[in-house]
């Protein structure tokens, strides 16, 4: 039996679907057409280059260029093309799409780590476009891959993916040249040949209505400009009308007069038979992230009932006005070539108050979908749990593997609803909602480590929000979580920049949580870069401020960090007092397991002091507070110390009979894990400190 899951309207969906990057345009069917156009894109692969005929291997990936207006099929060909191609690039084919519906170019950064992502390889959280396009290439370096990238803006874009391997193929999909890359093979599309656009035609009205009229309907191929978009709508038409010839609907577009494209005036035609309610939320589509719809955005848009946002959009499958992705959950797509005609629309015919109230209402939806998607994996006595119980059956997932699948399938929707959500600028405290919600749902179902990319994004945004809106807490938060991503992928440097400016954020909020936070993360970045000293300053600073705010575990903590700094500058006396500062702050809150870790460092530092007496007293103390706190790992690496110790001592009877108890705490365990206890230079206490910096 397969994994099902089920979406929020209680529809089963396999596990494993997902959305292709770059869905074909609606043909009908199977690929029709494009036989010349195929074949020359096909020979154009095995042509020798110009590197090739000067004698040189060629360095780069081939690039083949099909260009054409939104509208003339182009992806489809591409796609096409792609398939038949398949079998020889044996490591598959790499999908992007380099605009957004709304014509903004997709930054080659994300685009990298998209690719990166379908590779299955990890790209640091926050890496910059020129590091994630060396990244990309390296990866191609060994592989033969095909790339399809659609709805390339300018050469740059793609000239910034191109491998350097001629073992790869790009097929470039564009509204025009690619001026500045060399040796690119272009195809520019016209219509279909009219057989084809005969047969497409075919596929919606059925033979009879095109076989009894032949002319006509050359003469509608005619007007169409044989262009396949144009075709569907004409055929989507007539599939609506059973009783109308292809005539009559040559005679209406001709009647509506000649004015504009044949794809627009087609589109008016159909528009202008929908009822006033789906002709209303048709133009709302326009307002959907990243083009991707499903039945509760368009609910919320149209501020109607999922089941009969649902049905609408149905609905306009069928008139070929939007087109069904493929994927495990309802989802549809409105083609590139319309929005446009969407947009203006909704220029003319819907006030701006009405499409902000739009845009709300979707925002307003999706963070409750997130809260639910988060809430579905708390406990059930949780306070998510009980808000969840009180939602609309129609927003609630019956059970966490649903709302894993909704939050993966529907994630590249959902970012896209952030970054339109803060670039509006109108609306930013339901933006701040959204990210909020999205974060959570994140960390809840992927985890903080496998999320951090899509995460250290959504920082940004709310950093964006924060700066424009002058929120100084806002702003010192956004910093402290890039910071923290940025020192867990190595950019210490970075990370230090963005703790400086978090504790002037925090101490311009009057926030004494981040300005605390920023103190001891600023320490933490310095001893990362080996400026002990500066460490040690920091974390004072910090400790300072928790000892006047009466925070007595934070304050035992930070005794151990500043300890921590002065044994790697070899101050063993300073680390001394301090470990035993933080003994004793331990001991007072009444945590005996950091106690024990407390005193499990100093016993270390005394060793490095060249005091092994001391160090074996204070050792064996240790393993009684960790036997108190039922911390096994602790006591076992405790009880190896204490063996290397007598060592040194001279007495190996004794030697060996703890680590004989450490073998029975971890048995099979023992070897690794106390061995990399061990051997980490990092102490416990370092490891538990660090999760703060």
């Amino acid at each position: 039996m397969t994994d099902q899951a089920v979406d929020a309207d209680g529809t089963k969906v396999s596990e494993k679907g997902r959305r292709p990057a770059a869905a074909p345009a609606l043909t009908g069917g199977q690929f029709l057409g494009r036989a010349r156009e195929l074949k020359e894109l096909r020979a154009d692969i095995d042509r020798a280059g110009l590197d090739t005929l000067a004698g040189r291997k060629a360095p780069r990936a081939r690039v083949l260029l099909i260009a054409g207006k939104p509208g003339s099929g182009r992806t489809a060909l591409a796609e096409e093309l792609v398939r038949q191609v398949a079998d020889s690039y044996p490591d598959g084919v790499l999908r992007a799409r380099l605009t957004e519906p709304d014509g903004t170019p997709v930054p080659t950064e994300r685009t990298a780590r998209d690719l990166l992502t379908a590779l299955e390889l990890n790209a640091p959280a926050g890496a910059d476009e020129d590091d994630l396009s060396e990244r990309l290439r390296e990866a191609l370096a060994t592989r033969r891959a095909v790339l399809l990238l659609d709805d390339a803006a300018d050469a740059q874009q793609v000239d910034a993916l191109l491998p350097e391997t001629p073992d790869c193929l790009v097929v470039a999909v564009s509204g025009g040249p690619l001026t500045g890359i060399a040796d690119v093979r272009p195809c520019t599309l016209g219509g279909l040949d009219t057989k084809s656009a005969l047969e497409l035609l075919d596929r919606f009205t059925g033979s009879v209505r095109i076989t009894v009229d032949p002319r006509a309907a050359e003469g509608l191929v005619e007007t169409c400009g044989a262009q396949p978009a144009a075709l569907v709508l004409a055929g989507a038409w007539l599939a609506h009308r059973p009783k109308s010839a292809v005539a009559d609907l040559a005679k209406q577009l001709h009647t509506d007069g000649d004015d504009g494209p044949v794809l627009e005036r087609i589109f008016r035609l159909t528009y202008a038979a929908l009822p006033t309610t789906a002709a209303r939320i048709l133009r709302l589509l326009s307002l959907a992230p990243a083009g991707l719809v499903d039945p509760h955005t368009a609910s919320a848009l149209a501020g109607c009932s999922v089941g009969a946002a649902r049905t609408t959009l149905d609905d306009f499958t069928a008139l070929g006005l939007v087109r069904a992705v493929e994927s495990p959950l309802p989802q549809y797509e409105v083609p590139g070539c319309l929005l446009p005609l969407l947009r203006a629309l909704t220029a003319t015919e819907d006030r701006a108050a009405e499409l902000q109230l739009a845009r709300a209402r979707m925002l307003e939806r999706t963070v409750r979908l997130l809260v639910s998607c988060r809430a579905i994996t708390e406990t059930d006595s949780s306070p998510a749990r009980e808000k969840l119980a009180g939602m609309p059956r129609a927003l609630r997932f019956p059970n966490p593997r649903a709302a894993a699948d909704w939050l993966r399938i529907r994630q590249p929707a959902l970012l896209a609803a952030a970054r339109l959500a803060v670039r509006d600028g109108e609306l930013d405290t339901l933006a701040r909602r959204l990210m909020a919600a999205l974060v959570r749902a994140l960390v809840a179902h992927v985890g903080t480590q496998a999320a951090a990319p899509e995460l250290y994004g959504i920082h940004r945004l709310v950093l964006d929000v924060a700066e424009r809106r002058n929120l100084p807490r806002e702003k010192a938060a956004a910093l402290l979580n890039l910071a923290d991503l940025d020192a867990r992928t190595g950019r210490t440097t970075d990370a230090l920049a963005r703790y400086r400016a978090a504790l002037d954020a925090g101490r311009e909020a009057n926030d004494p949580y981040a300005t605390g936070r920023a103190m001891e993360s600023v320490g933490g970045a310095h001893q990362k870069l080996g400026d002990y000293d500066r460490a040690a300053d920091w974390y004072g600073r910090a400790l300072a401020q928790r000892l006047a705010r009466d925070e007595r575990a934070d304050a035992a903590r930070l005794h151990g960090r500043i300890a921590t700094a002065h044994t790697y500058a070899g101050r063993y006396g300073e680390a001394l007092r301090n470990w035993r500062s933080a003994v004793t702050g331990h001991r007072r809150t009444g945590d005996v397991a950091g106690q024990a870790r407390a005193l499990s460092e100093m016993a270390r530092v005394q060793e490095y002091a060249g005091r092994p007496e001391e160090s074996l007293v204070t050792c064996q103390e240790a393993v009684e507070w960790a036997r108190r706190a039922d911390d096994v790992r602790l006591q076992a690496a405790l009880q190896l110390r204490l063996a290397d110790t007598l060592d040194r001592l001279g007495d190996p009877t004794a030697a060996r009979l703890h680590r004989t108890a450490a073998e029975r705490m971890l048995g099979d365990e023992l070897p690794e894990s106390a061995a990399s206890r061990e051997q980490d230079g990092n102490t416990c206490e370092i490891r538990s400190a660090s999760k703060e910096d």
